[in-house]
């Protein structure tokens, strides 16, 4: 396969299209880019759309910063009959009815999906159990017994009601799921209900605004226009200060050894840069003003983790 410049060390957004699972969508930015190091920062199911961010090359390695990253979505939710996948795909579980619930009583039962709350991930979900997803003991239908988890809602809105539908815009917490939302909605007011469809509009940092379909960036590849796609670096982890290295710092940083940065004291990690674009390191406070590069990213340590 072959071996991609130093630029291909970096973050990309891509706007999922509806049908494909994450890892799907991995595969294919593998092949536009001729590379393997591939992997993607939280997933989406696969009749979802929306945000997809992949981190490529070295970069793979700043995942764990983004474990916990926040998310936005928009999607509706239809009432009348729920589903055993708790989304539009599933097979539908009872009698379906006719309901027409007002807006006013979606947005006060959508009141006790705000904040901290009980939440039972769906059986069609990669929780694992025993270390199974889930969804492979659900599809064998066999029994799935998944433990409710404490998880965060930040912003739940209903924002329109049409006949059986309701539309809606939410800010979570990771390890939240809007489809048991939506289930729970529905056992509460009593008809069923299921995820009718969801976008992402944000997670961490990134938003629509930096997405790119998978055909426009085959096609950017095709035409040597590919680095145009990517995510400028200094938009990265913007809650960790930047420092920008001079040669003899950023050789330090390079060799894994720890460097004297006065100015950030009070930082507990910052990211180090060589010029404007190439990010070489993340680096952590050890004691007053020094810091270890705990990645390094660029350089000679960048193939192993720096302890």
């Amino acid at each position: 396969m072959t071996q991609l410049p130093n630029f291909m060390n970096c973050v990309l957004v891509i706007d999922k299209p509806a049908g494909l699972t994450s890892h799907d969508v991995v595969n294919r930015v593998r092949r536009i880019l001729h590379e393997r190091s591939v992997g993607h920062l939280g997933t989406l199911d696969p009749s979802a759309t929306g945000v997809l961010p992949l981190v490529i090359g070295s970069l793979t390695r700043l995942a764990q910063f983004y474990t916990a990253a926040e998310k936005a979505y928009e999607g509706a939710i239809r009432f009348g009959f729920a589903t055993d996948t708790y989304d539009a795909d599933g097979e539908a579980v009872g009698i379906p009815q006719n309901v027409s619930p007002t807006l006013d009583e979606v947005r006060h039962l959508a009141t006790g999906f705000r904040g901290f709350v009980e939440q039972l991930p769906p059986a069609f979900s990669a929780k694992k159990i025993q270390g199974v997803p889930a969804y492979k003991l659900a599809r064998k239908q066999k029994e799935v017994v998944l433990k409710p988890v404490r998880v965060e809602i930040k912003e739940f809105e209903i924002l329109s009601v049409d006949g059986d539908h309701a539309s809606f815009q939410a800010r979570v917490a990771s390890g939240t799921y809007l489809r048991s939302v939506a289930h729970d909605m529905g056992q509460q007011m009593g008809c069923g209900a299921h995820l009718q469809s969801l976008r992402r509009t944000a997670v961490a940092e990134f938003d629509l605004a930096d997405a790119h379909t998978l055909e426009d960036l085959a096609t950017a590849s095709e035409r040597g226009m590919i680095e145009e796609f990517f995510v400028h670096p200094r938009k990265l982890l913007p809650h960790f200060p930047s420092v920008t290295a001079n040669e003899d710092m950023a050789a330090n940083i390079r060799g894994g050894r720890t460097v004297n940065l006065p100015e950030f004291s009070k930082a507990q990690r910052v990211k180090v840069f060589s010029g404007q674009r190439e990010l070489i390191a993340i680096a952590t406070r050890v004691a007053g003003t020094l810091f270890h590069p705990r990645i390094v990213l660029v350089g000679s340590e960048a193939a192993r983790p720096v302890r």
